[in-house]
């Protein structure tokens, strides 16, 4: 390692000289009543002293990815404007209508299993009776 020293010019001999400060009228600074019961004691840091003091680390913590993420996100949509198709996903619906979405789905729900078994057993012996073999209703 290189050491940086400043080489100082040297300059013309009888320059200009300052001017003095002008007499500046001193103010009393009021001084500390010390207490004689406490003693400051300085601590020193350097290596082989002092135990530094406990410093709050807690921006330099790896954080889990569910929280990086939950925080990024808090902090992009206070930045960007939403677009209303993408917007309307944020909020959730109130139950009086989330009660009427799912009685409206409730009749599009799939067939299960079960039911399917029921109806084509009940078909299969409405054929074997002799009975016209019409498709039927899903229930």
């Amino acid at each position: 390692k290189r050491s940086k020293t400043m080489v100082q010019k040297k300059g013309k001999k009888g320059g200009k000289k300052v001017a003095a400060a002008p007499l500046a009228v001193k103010k009393m600074v009021p001084q500390k009543v010390v207490n004689p019961l406490f003693e400051k004691r300085p601590r020193n840091f350097s290596i082989g002293q002092d135990i530094q003091p406990k410093r709050d680390l807690s921006r330099f913590v790896r954080w889990p990815k569910y929280i990086r993420l939950q925080r990024q996100k808090a902090v992009l949509q206070t930045r960007l404007k939403v677009p209303p198709p993408i917007n309307q996903f944020t909020s959730c619906l109130d139950k009086q209508t989330a009660t009427q979405l799912f009685k409206l789905m409730d009749k599009y729900r799939p067939e299960t299993k079960e039911a399917k078994k029921e109806r084509l057993k009940a078909r299969a012996a409405e054929k074997a009776e002799g009975k016209a073999d019409a498709p039927t209703k899903r229930a």
